[in-house]
């Protein structure tokens, strides 16, 4: 894992991040990975097309994506 560090942080901000930590019941440390976590959510989630269709499942039959109407118009 990588580490990050924060450097000349305004102390208020440190205590905030205490102060939200202990109502959390984390540490400063696992707080603020929560926090970036968040905050950067959407980035994170971002995936590729083919990350994408490799995730789903392998389930149903060619038929079952046939389009309605498809069977009378191979006859």
């Amino acid at each position: 894992m990588a580490q990050l560090n924060v450097r000349n942080l305004d102390e208020r901000v440190v205590a905030a991040l205490q102060r939200r930590a202990a109502r959390h019941g984390h540490s400063a440390e696992e707080e603020h990975r929560a926090i970036l976590q968040q905050a950067l959510g959407a980035e994170l989630r971002q995936e590729g097309l083919k990350e994408l269709l490799l995730a789903m499942p392998d389930v149903g039959e060619d038929a079952d994506f046939r389009p309605v109407g498809a069977s009378a118009l191979q006859h």
